[in-house]
């Protein structure tokens, strides 16, 4: 039997199996081909009782999910097994097969079993999640924000906005830092723009943590600040407000205990993160967005020949390059972090499956600054690559104080 027509028979029978069939994830591109979908996933359910397969399908905008059962879930099978993915990823009772297929559609199969197999696997329709903040019941601040629908149910079309949330939230939890907080912990969220995050934030901390909390929003867009304060006098949440101005401008009236910048673009994450440190913040969460100011340092670098040699067969790539640079940028970033006494991670915000923005840089304050191995890590990085991030231009100061 022809090896392309072998792994479709494998996945048919696979997904037809009632008693082993857990998953199929169909994924990847074909060099030369379009795909509707980014990813498609296919899982047995349990509907009234009956038996369905429930064929998720991913692309850049929405999640859209149906449940297919007889024919009409042979049919997609027959379908998805049409479309140029380059892998197929089938998991089993048993085992699992994993299909790689080239831009001619040659495949080649690859099986792994388990000695002990699982027992039949779970049928829920609706497998619950450990959400921070659930949604499983009707939430004023999920109502407002259009996520939720009146009658307790995330809308479609706001499923990723629901797991970013919570994805934000678990990234504060585990900080393990927010009992020993003052209260009113004090939020000033940089460039907060709709703002869906702030409500978030303010939301679990003041009312299912019951933590008493204050937060403020800035931007520059008068009319969004003007929206988001409507909502919030709508709630009732008089701690809560929006207000408009620049970043590097505002002046809270009392000192924040946590600074939040998420995608804030280019140099706007590097003003938030020296407010937050002159603030004297003591926790700073940053998703940064595009990287424009180093990136034109490594550019004019690269016209006088002085970028690293070393690094020539990454930085003759464009793509490869502006890579670099932003990587460039979020490790300066951190280690300036470090340098100033805060502990400082970067994490996956959210999958890259929603946005290639997905870096989180995460930091508690924490330690004594000026760490020595933390400045000579910063001065062989800089020295390295002759460039100097605009966050180093911004706290020029008190990182002079400690020998940068």
């Amino acid at each position: 039997m022809p090896m392309d027509a072998e792994y479709q028979r494998l996945v048919k029978n696979a997904l037809r199996d009632e008693v082993t069939f857990v998953k199929a994830t169909f994924s990847g591109r074909r060099r030369g081909y379009e795909l509707p979908w980014r990813r498609v996933t296919v899982r047995p359910v349990l509907v009234k009782g009956d038996r369905y397969l429930q064929v998720s399908h991913l692309d850049e905008k929405q999640d859209y999910t149906r449940n297919v059962v007889g024919q009409e879930a042979v049919a997609e099978i027959d379908a998805l097994l049409g479309l140029p993915f380059s892998q197929i990823h089938v998991v089993t009772t048993e085992g699992e097969v994993q299909v790689r297929i080239s831009r001619k559609g040659i495949a080649r199969i690859s099986r792994r079993r388990v000695e002990e197999p699982d027992d039949t696997p779970s049928l829920t329709h609706d497998r619950e999640k450990p959400y921070l903040l659930p949604g499983t019941e009707p939430d004023a601040m999920l109502q407002a924000r259009g996520i939720q629908t009146p009658d307790g149910l995330i809308r479609a079309s706001k499923h990723r906005k629901f797991r970013q949330i919570n994805e934000f939230l678990r990234l504060i939890v585990e900080t393990d830092t927010l009992d020993a907080l003052p209260t009113p912990i004090r939020i000033v969220d940089c460039g907060c723009g709709s703002a869906d995050l702030t409500f978030a934030a303010y939301h679990y901390l003041n009312h299912i943590l019951k933590h008493p909390t204050e937060a403020v929003g800035i931007d520059v867009r008068a009319d969004l600040m003007a929206k988001q304060n409507a909502v919030s006098a709508e709630l009732g949440w008089d701690d809560l407000r929006f207000e408009v101005s620049r970043i590097i401008a505002y002046q809270p009236v009392e000192r924040p205990d946590i600074v939040l910048a998420l995608h804030a673009c280019d140099t706007a994450t590097d003003e938030a993160l020296a407010q937050a440190v002159r603030w004297g913040a003591r926790l700073i969460f940053s998703a940064p967005c595009c990287h424009h100011h180093l990136q034109a340092q490594m550019a004019e670098q690269g016209r006088q020949n002085a970028l690293p040699v070393a690094f020539q067969p990454v930085l003759r790539h464009g793509i490869l390059k502006e890579r670099m640079g932003d990587l460039l940028t979020d490790g300066f970033r951190a280690q300036i972090l470090r340098i100033l006494g805060y502990s400082t991670d970067v994490v996956q915000f959210i999958s890259p499956e929603h946005t290639a923005k997905n870096l989180m840089i995460r930091a508690v304050k924490a330690t004594a600054p000026g760490d020595p191995q933390s400045v000579a890590e910063y001065h062989g990085l800089a020295d390295t690559w002759h460039v100097k991030p605009y966050l180093a231009e911004l706290l020029a100061q008190p990182l002079a104080a400690l020998g940068v």
